[in-house]
């Protein structure tokens, strides 16, 4: 059985340093002040491991990622 993701970043403290979208340009992408947003808070098994690379590379802890 194939585990569901979920993505939520926190708007009050991103940044704006871009490491997310940069590195899972699939799963975020920027704003037009450049800071981060989530193309689809339910994350497709193929981007998995790119939402991680993307949340474990914030600064501010802004990205969260819900397994079930």
């Amino acid at each position: 059985m194939t585990q569901s993701m979920r993505v939520q970043l926190d708007r009050e403290r991103c940044q704006g340093h871009g490491r997310c979208y940069v590195l899972a340009p699939a799963v975020f992408e920027s704003d037009d002040d450049g800071y981060g947003l989530v193309v689809s808070a339910d994350v497709p098994p193929e981007l998995h491991e790119a939402a991680r690379k993307g949340a474990g590379n914030c600064p501010e802890d802004a990205i969260t990622i819900i397994e079930s």
